[in-house]
C-alpha cells in the first residue's frame, strides 16, 4: 500500500482493489417458454431463469381483463430483455411481434370494456374519463357479457 491506512469509516479503498465483479452467465435459447399467465406469477418467461426465493411460486392472478393485460405485456417485456442479448434470435423475434399485436388487441379489448390504460390513453377519447367507473379490480374476475 502506499502508507496511508484504509479502513471501513474512510470511504475509500486503494485503486487497485475492485469492490466486486459481478458475472451473469448468458441465457442459451428462449425455449421452452411459460404461457403468459404462469410467467407473471413466476416473474419469468423462461423456465431455465426460475429460481424461486425459498421455493415459493406466487399464486396465478384470477382472470380478468386487468390479469390478461398485464400478462401479455409483461411477456413483450420479457422477449424484448432477452431480443436486447440475442437480437439475432429470428424465431423469437417473430414471437416478439406477434406477442405485440396480441398486446395491441388485449389494450383495444380493455379499453373498451374498462377505459383508459394510461392517461394518454384520451388522446382519441370524447370525454375525459381518467376517473370513470369501474375500476380495474371492480371488474376482476367478472365474465365478459
Amino acid at each position: 500500500m502506499n502508507g496511508k491506512q484504509t479502513d471501513y469509516r474512510s470511504g475509500a479503498l486503494p485503486g487497485r482493489f475492485p469492490l466486486a465483479t459481478a458475472l451473469t452467465p448468458m441465457q442459451e435459447s428462449a425455449e421452452p417458454s411459460y404461457d403468459s399467465g404462469e410467467a407473471l406469477s413466476r416473474g419469468t418467461l423462461f423456465p431455465g431463469l426460475d429460481l424461486p426465493f425459498m421455493n415459493i411460486v406466487n399464486p396465478e392472478l384470477p382472470e380478468g381483463p386487468q390479469t390478461e393485460l398485464m400478462a401479455i405485456c409483461f411477456v413483450v417485456h420479457e422477449l424484448g430483455l432477452y431480443l436486447d442479448t440475442h437480437a439475432g434470435d429470428g424465431e423469437a423475434f417473430a414471437l416478439f411481434q406477434s406477442m405485440l399485436a396480441l398486446e395491441k388487441e388485449a389494450k383495444r379489448r380493455y379499453l373498451e370494456l374498462c377505459g383508459p390504460v394510461m392517461k394518454s390513453d384520451l388522446l382519441t377519447a370524447e370525454r375525459y374519463s381518467w376517473l370513470c367507473d369501474p375500476w380495474p379490480w371492480d371488474i376482476a374476475g367478472k365474465k365478459e357479457g
